[in-house]
């Protein structure tokens, strides 16, 4: 395969890819609270800026593709979108979050910052198209279904539409029942597209329907895999992170505990600057 040029996305003061400093995008899973959200969103910005990683915040208004029609799905998106408003305005961070349908996308686009496509929709073309027309950036997370160099075909959606701020995430491929495996070499396989490329750590170690109506994972495996990534080269990587995981409403078994998070980012930094990453 032929290398393309590297893009790199700027996002405010925040530049990803095309050898920028890595960049963390985390926040617990979803939005359990107002309260709790502001909480993780100040001392996560804050750990970041000690470590010196630029930081992006995370969490869904919406969890549309649970396990079970019983599992917490958040706010909503009206309520949610006010509440990342606030994360935004008062903690000063630019914000993401998961869409939906092309109606969600008219009301986030005001207040979002990274448009995020889930994994399960990264192949519905009139989501991706709408997503790229509002100028915004847009995240596809590569769906667990997909191998890494099907995923031209969703740049060209996007890009199609004017789409030219694109970041792509690998988030493990499926491997059997209830299960997901990560290939390392989809990092590069996807970075020769030209767009950059974010790592899901949490998200890769999930087992899907693992928990017999929910999901379970092994947050073991996190911060070794998220090293990984550094060392191949990812531009950034993506985890779900909570004060009590036990106790989280959604993912709880795939998010990083926060009390663990400083000294993992210290870790994830010096290797993706060993490996040639600028400070």
């Amino acid at each position: 395969m032929k290398t393309r040029k590297m893009n790199k996305v700027s996002l405010g003061d925040i530049t990803i890819g095309a050898g920028a400093p890595l960049v963390l995008i985390a926040g617990p899973c979803v939005i359990e609270s107002e309260s709790s959200t502001l909480y993780h969103a100040k001392r996560i910005r804050d750990i970041a800026a000690e470590v010196g990683i630029p930081f992006i915040f995370k969490s869904s208004y919406d969890k549309a593709n649970r396990t079970s029609v019983d599992s917490f799905r958040g706010p909503g998106v009206d309520e949610g979108l006010r509440i990342l408003k606030r994360v935004k305005d008062e903690i000063g961070v630019a914000v993401t979050s998961d869409v939906h349908t092309a109606d969600e996308i008219e009301k986030a686009k005001g207040v979002l910052d990274i448009l995020q496509i889930p994994a399960f929709l990264s192949r519905q073309t009139d989501l991706l198209i709408k997503a790229a027309s509002t100028g915004r950036v847009v995240n596809v997370k590569k769906g667990q279904f997909l191998s890494p160099w099907d995923i031209r075909h969703v740049i060209k959606k996007v890009r199609s539409a004017g789409g030219k701020r694109i970041l792509l995430t690998e988030r493990g491929t499926s491997f059997g029942y209830n299960n997901l495996v990560t290939d390392f070499r989809s990092l590069m396989i996807m970075k020769d597209y030209g767009a950059p490329v974010i790592f899901d750590g949490g998200h890769s170690v999930q087992l899907p329907g693992g928990g017999g109506n929910s999901s379970g994972g092994d947050r073991r495996f996190i911060a070794p895999l998220v090293c990984a990534a550094a060392a191949v080269g990812t531009d950034g990587i993506f985890v779900e992170v909570h004060r009590n995981p036990a106790k989280a409403l959604c993912d709880g078994p795939n998010m990083l505990a926060l009390k663990d998070l400083r000294k993992i980012l210290i870790k994830v930094k010096g290797i993706a600057e060993v490996a040639g990453r600028s400070k």
